[in-house]
């Protein structure tokens, strides 16, 4: 059995829909069940058996010989809360507990981690062990994605394969349900369908014209590939990038959101929040170096390609993968 936390979620979801694909039928979904609006994300999914998140740890124990490997991709995504106790617990205190019998049953192990661990950059895009205990998140999210990877790297014992994946702006299919957290092509779509326009952040840094803050912007059929490489193959232990490997413009973004629709564009400039301004990222991108070294070899998604299936095939249709 293959198991996947955060299944009714976005990536989760769409990974679950992929591994149906490529012939995984013995899969195991965990997750909050309790909101509604995700359950269509798993409409039309072979799955062998749902496990609410809360009994998921003692599930996994007693189960532990049946599965054969575990995608942790649930956790608390919100980057707008505060409230330190509930990354402590989900991100956090959970996570360390399914590492544990991860590492107890030799059960190979991906967990998402996340770009938000590097903060402003400070210290580079690169995802190399060494720096990990000196990266500066910018909020509670960062922080306990970041303090989950140090705990990692401080253990002693491990399960027979394991990886981190530290996504960066990951978009595309199935992330209806997330509200002001879902990717900007989401909001994009829904903007310029209400309005004719699209509204981009103003550049509060002289280095940067106005939509000219630079992400690193992954289709997450991108992201599942990779899952599906690293479980498949098992290469090298470790915690990796999981971006493009190319950042691009928001103003790129617009544009192409445009494109795919078929409309005019129409794009204004507005004041970046006073709450975010001094914590504004102007620059993501993921160094790919390390993940493409272990034989990763399929090319990425562009941002064209990326938007116009995303948009044309699920957007447009309100279709989910």
């Amino acid at each position: 059995m293959i198991v996947v936390t955060g299944a009714a979620g976005f990536i989760g979801s769409c990974l679950v829909s992929f591994l149906n694909q490529e012939g995984y039928d013995e899969i195991v979904v965990v997750d909050d069940f309790s909101r509604k609006e995700k359950d269509q994300n798993l409409i039309g999914k072979t799955i062998a058996a749902k496990v609410p998140r809360s009994g998921f740890n003692a599930w996994l124990k007693d189960f532990a010989s049946e599965v054969d490997f575990v995608f942790h991709i649930g956790a608390r995504t919100d980057t707008t809360e505060f409230n330190k106790a509930i990354f402590d617990e989900l991100n956090e205190r959970f996570s360390q507990e399914v590492w544990k019998t991860c590492v107890e049953h030799q059960i190979p192990l991906v967990y998402a981690s996340s770009a938000a661990t590097y903060g402003l950059g400070e210290f580079g895009y690169k995802d190399d062990h060494a720096i990990i205990e000196k990266l500066k998140p910018l909020n509670p999210y960062g922080d306990s994605k970041n303090n989950f990877d140090k705990w990692v790297l401080k253990q002693t014992e491990f399960p027979p394969f394991w990886a981190g994946l530290k996504f960066f702006n990951v978009y595309g299919p199935n992330e209806y349900h997330k509200g002001r957290m879902a990717s900007v092509i989401f909001h994009a779509f829904n903007q310029i369908s209400s309005t004719n326009g699209m509204k981009l952040f103003r550049s509060h840094n002289p280095n940067y014209t106005d939509g000219g803050q630079l992400r690193d912007f992954v289709y997450v059929k991108d992201v599942i590939n990779v899952c599906k490489f690293l479980m498949e193959q098992k290469p090298q232990s470790g915690i990796y990038n999981l971006g493009s490997g190319k950042a691009r413009t928001f103003l790129d973004l617009a544009k192409n959101t445009f494109k795919a629709m078929n409309r005019q564009e129409s794009i204004e400039f507005i004041d970046t929040p006073l709450d975010i301004r001094d914590k504004y990222q102007y620059f993501t991108e993921a160094d790919m170096s390390k993940l493409i070294g272990q034989g990763y070899s399929k090319p990425f998604y562009t941002l064209e390609e990326g938007i116009a299936d995303y948009v044309q095939n699920y957007l447009s249709a309100n279709k989910y993968y």
